[in-house]
């Protein structure tokens, strides 16, 4: 055991900082809005803080073909909605996709989403070191009504 050690620690030192410590990026409160039957889109609202400064690049789901970050923004008194290649993460800073703001777009849904089903997304976070976060999350579907009322906390003094 006595030379194991010094042979453990040699390689502990050749692996990437940040996969020695605990991960950057922490999701809070993920959600999705239900949907009617045959719909085919919903969108996903959360919360999402990086210990350091990062990027938010790509989101996945098996249940959705085709999953972008958009964001909404008034131009000329109309409110539009596009799609964003990446979202910012600035170190420490929450960062809060809610309605009529930030949020992840789920399109081509392969199935209804029901009040209280666990939809799996997988958060591909990019450092500004170049390494890469894997964050798998599960969001709650609600129904607009009770989602609002269940996250009424967030948003409220967070900048973008």
């Amino acid at each position: 055991m006595k030379r194991l050690l010094p042979l453990m620690l040699c390689l502990l030192a050749l692996l990437p900082l940040e996969s020695v410590v605990a991960q950057v990026v922490s999701v809070k409160d993920p959600w999705v809005r239900t949907t009617a039957p045959r719909q085919k889109s919903s969108s996903v609202y959360l919360e999402i803080t990086a210990t350091r400064t990062a990027q938010l690049l790509e989101i996945s789901s098996p249940l959705a073909g085709t999953v972008e970050i958009h964001e909404m923004r008034m131009e000329k008194d109309v409110m539009k909605m596009r799609a964003i290649p990446a979202l910012d993460l600035p170190a420490g800073r929450p960062v809060v996709l809610e309605p009529g703001g930030y949020h992840i777009m789920l399109m081509d849904l392969k199935t209804q989403i029901k009040e209280g089903d666990k939809v799996p997304l997988t958060l591909e976070v990019q450092l500004r070191t170049g390494a890469r976060e894997t964050v798998e999350i599960n969001a709650i579907a609600r129904a607009p009504k009770a989602a609002s009322a269940g996250s009424g906390h967030q948003g409220k003094g967070h900048s973008h």
